[in-house]
């Protein structure tokens, strides 16, 4: 089966199902001043490009990556847990390249919990590396902060 990623409304019966998983587990490991993630409606704006990945018609996971002038920001990156190992976080992270190399960026960046160790992996696979806080963001007890020049 092929996996693919393609554009979508994060308020569609398949974007809200996978945020709000995402958001409940985000929820259930750290408490509320550490969590960064977007709501629903902020993933609506327009410089937000939010995407979902299926396969077989099937929502597996999704992402979005926030315009943030001279970056891109990858936020609501989520797999469905039957569905890790698959190859849809690659799928999507490589949508989200895409994405930031046609809006003409030079840098993606992003924060992710200390203990999301497959996220870590996931992402130093496709070249980001750590870096300090960036944006509005403080030091935090649960944040890793990373970055990938494009």
């Amino acid at each position: 089966m092929t996996i693919t990623v393609r554009p979508a409304d994060p308020r569609s019966d398949e974007g809200t199902a996978l945020l709000l998983a995402s958001q409940a587990y985000m929820r259930s490991l750290y408490p509320p001043e550490d969590n960064h993630f977007l709501s629903i409606d902020a993933l609506c704006a327009p410089g937000i490009r939010f995407f979902v990945a299926q396969e077989d018609g099937r929502a597996l996971g999704c992402a979005a990556l926030a315009l943030r002038g001279d970056y891109g920001e990858v936020k609501s990156m989520f797999v469905d847990p039957i569905a890790r190992g698959s190859g849809t976080g690659a799928a999507l992270m490589a949508a989200l390249e895409a994405a930031a190399r046609a809006e003409g960026l030079a840098v993606m960046r992003l924060e992710t919990g200390d203990d999301l160790y497959p996220a870590h992996r996931l992402y130093q696979r496709h070249g980001f590396t750590r870096c300090g806080p960036f944006g509005d963001y403080d030091e935090g007890p649960h944040s890793v902060f990373m970055e990938k020049r494009l």
